[in-house]
């Protein structure tokens, strides 16, 4: 409808102009364009459409102005900082403090049984004067250790050394025992710098040291005696009250060439026997003796008649002989292993005897032992 409306209006104007020139004065100048007219009258309605066109549709509406988008934010002001200081905590009666080991440090290694006094030095950092406060054992390992033990007067902020005798357990290992101060109502105070803010603790190692024993090396101390009464380590080989002498590099009946080995051959009789008692030793935890047992072969290589009874016995500060085990052998074409656990004698101080008795007659009985030693496995 109004773009019917708008045509009609147009269509008015242009009639009203063609009429209107029919009455232009004679003066006006003349043209040789015969649509001079049409052309003005269009330039003067294309004008006045310019001019009076409904401004909701040919009219660029006016946009207000654009708003900044970074609108600037304001942040409370903060009251000016204060160098307040912090309240501390209330001061402990009842406070020790650890300052260090004086004796034995963690992981000293001790022989089984060894007995030591372990230090420690602690200091008072309580407000309250220790009178009646004693050192006693908490937890762990106490090895003997006394508890409890009565501390001297100490006032605060003074050290104090502590002291406890220790003895080493008889078993290898690693061992812990964690000690503390108690007050005289029976309250276990607290240690700064001590294992979990409470105790101070002794920390050792049980290693056993072993020199060892060598049957073999030592055969030339040892006291060698037959049913004839004492011989002379070394030979000869054809004594008639028995010997025992190196045979170094022989082959033994299993075929094999040892480098050191100990030949005790009984005396020359039926049940024959031969002894030799060594050198006093200390048997430590966990040793053992170990040997392998066996015979000489004959000059062809092939076996006697040896058959005898391998003793190992000892004697404890000159008392009686006590078995320690004992191995029946006969030439066979291999050597025996012997292995005894001297547990029973840890801590002894002993006399070992290596004896071999004939079973029957000796002849032939060339009784070797090959590496006899006491040694940790």
């Amino acid at each position: 409808m109004f773009k019917f409306a708008r045509h009609i209006f147009i269509l008015g104007i242009l009639l009203a102009l063609v009429l209107s020139s029919c009455n232009l004065p004679s003066r006006a100048p003349a043209t040789d364009e015969p649509n001079a007219i049409f052309t003005q009258a269009a330039l003067t309605v294309q004008a006045q459409l310019n001019q009076t066109a409904t401004p909701s549709l040919f009219n660029t509406p006016t946009l207000p102005p654009p708003q900044p988008t970074n609108t600037a934010v304001t942040f409370p002001t903060l009251p000016p900082a204060t160098n307040t200081p912090v309240a501390s905590p209330t001061p402990l009666c009842d406070l020790g403090q650890f300052v260090r080991d004086v004796t034995i440090p963690d992981g000293t290694s001790f022989t089984p049984g060894a007995t030591f006094t372990k230090t420690w030095r602690i200091r008072n950092a309580g407000t309250c004067n220790w009178s009646g406060y004693s050192l006693v054992f908490d937890s762990g390992d106490a090895m003997s250790g006394t508890s409890p033990i009565a501390i001297g007067t100490v006032g605060p902020g003074q050290e104090i050394d502590l002291s406890v005798n220790l003895t080493a357990p008889a078993t290898n290992g690693s061992y812990r025992g964690y000690w503390r101060i108690r007050n005289p109502s029976g309250v276990l105070i607290p240690i700064l710098g001590g294992h979990q803010g409470r105790s101070f603790f002794v920390d050792i190692k049980v290693g056993v040291i072993s020199s060892g024993y060598d049957f073999y090396t030592k055969a030339s101390n040892a006291v060698w005696i037959s049913g004839a009464g004492n011989l002379t380590f070394g030979g000869p080989d054809d004594n008639a009250n028995g010997f025992a002498m190196y045979r170094d590099n022989q082959k033994l009946e299993d075929g094999v060439i040892a480098t050191k080995v100990l030949e005790t051959h009984p005396q020359f009789i039926d049940n024959g026997v031969i002894s030799g008692r060594y050198p006093a030793y200390t048997v430590v935890q966990g040793e053992r003796f170990t040997a392998k047992i066996g015979f000489l072969p004959l000059a062809d290589g092939t076996c006697g008649a040896g058959n005898v009874k391998f003793q190992l016995n000892y004697r404890e500060g000159g008392g009686s002989v006590t078995p320690l085990g004992e191995w029946t052998k006969t030439c066979d074409g291999t050597l025996r292993s012997v292995d005894v656990d001297l547990t029973p004698l840890k801590g002894k101080t002993v006399e070992f005897i290596l004896a071999i008795l004939a079973n029957g007659p000796a002849t032939q009985d060339w009784a070797v032992w090959v590496k006899p030693q006491i040694a940790l496995p």
